[in-house]
């Protein structure tokens, strides 16, 4: 990126990188950050690749898979070169006093009206993208867009066009993951609970704000347009609204809200570091009742595969950083 390349332009004696995400997406993430601290540790980002990244990442053929032999002696030899050079402090080491966190999937079914247009679109869409395999980097930005669309038409059919004769039915389709929240906001708000609420698409959002308004839940609510973000955020912390609608992007990071003690994901997203990082806005320093969080995933849908393609990263980066705590070593500290 530019701004990497900006850093390896600077001079100086020492260079340390802290970051709370050294791998978020892929290894070639901690390649970098690892050739701004310790240039040649690595001979080239291409090398990297060739004797970390595909054997670790890729699983393509059977010695590459997780479990196998190859990539547990690959897996050994990066976590080696890393040793001397990475301190890990974890949460629970920062921060013993915090109190506990439960996290719960909640698997939303949705309605067979729901299910009709879901499948007929995913049939639609599977064969668009079919179409573009043989030339798939030409036509990412049309399947990016066929995955988004799945991804919008999980939580509510009126969040993309289904055409003018399906579209007034749809129109009438309730979400049940809509449904859902609204139920557990109630119960939450009446027994003096307090819930952030994020998602991705701010078109979802604003359905949520609709439907909270209909039922005189009071809220606040933060996204990438929000001008007055801080005073947004107060009035949460003031008590004004017992429920937070943020949006992912707007409010994954950069805020301390432990005045919630419960989270609700509505939403899977590729990558979990982001939604740890959202998760994390109330299970910080300063909190003082347990933390609950659900993550709503609507069963039989494209937002399955993207749970186990998160499941799959969280796994890399527990084999790579490790849960030993081989590299959160107290007397470097």
């Amino acid at each position: 990126t530019r701004q990497h390349r900006a850093v390896q332009r600077l001079r100086a004696d020492t260079v340390i990188a802290v970051t709370g995400t050294p791998l978020e997406n892929s290894l070639t993430e901690l390649w970098a950050l690892l050739s701004l601290t310790c240039p040649g540790l690595f001979a080239s980002a291409r090398r990297f690749r060739e004797d970390y990244v595909k054997p670790i990442e890729r699983g393509r053929v059977p010695e590459n898979e997780e479990g196998s032999d190859y990539r547990a002696a690959r897996l050994a030899r990066l976590r080696a070169r890393l040793r001397p050079f990475v301190l890990r402090r974890t949460k629970e080491l920062v921060a013993p006093e915090l109190p506990p966190r439960q996290e719960q999937e909640l698997r939303i079914e949705l309605s067979a009206a729901h299910r009709a247009i879901y499948d007929t679109t995913l049939q639609r869409e599977r064969q668009k993208v079919l179409g573009l395999l043989d030339d798939l980097d030409r036509h990412r930005f049309i399947v990016f867009r066929s995955l988004t669309l799945l991804r919008r038409l999980a939580l509510s059919p009126l969040l993309i066009d289904v055409g003018d004769a399906a579209g007034a039915h749809s129109r009438s389709i309730r979400s049940a993951k809509l449904e859902a929240l609204r139920e557990r906001l109630v119960e939450l708000a009446a027994e003096g609970h307090r819930a952030l609420v994020f998602s991705q698409f701010t078109s979802f959002l604003d359905l949520v704000r609709a439907d909270l308004d209909a039922h005189g839940i009071a809220y606040a609510y933060l996204d990438g347009s929000t001008r007055r973000r801080a005073e947004v955020v107060e009035a949460f912390r003031g008590g004004e609204a017992p429920v937070f609608l943020i949006s992912l992007k707007a409010g994954g990071f950069g805020l301390t809200l432990t005045e919630a003690d419960y989270v609700f994901l509505l939403d899977p997203w590729w990558n979990p570091a982001a939604e740890a990082q959202a998760v994390d806005r109330t299970h910080r320093i300063g909190q003082t009742r347990p933390v609950t969080v659900y993550r709503l995933i609507a069963s039989g849908t494209i937002e399955e595969k993207v749970l186990a393609l998160q499941q799959r990263k969280a796994r890399l980066f527990r084999a790579v950083v490790g849960d030993d705590d081989a590299l959160a070593r107290p007397e470097l500290a």
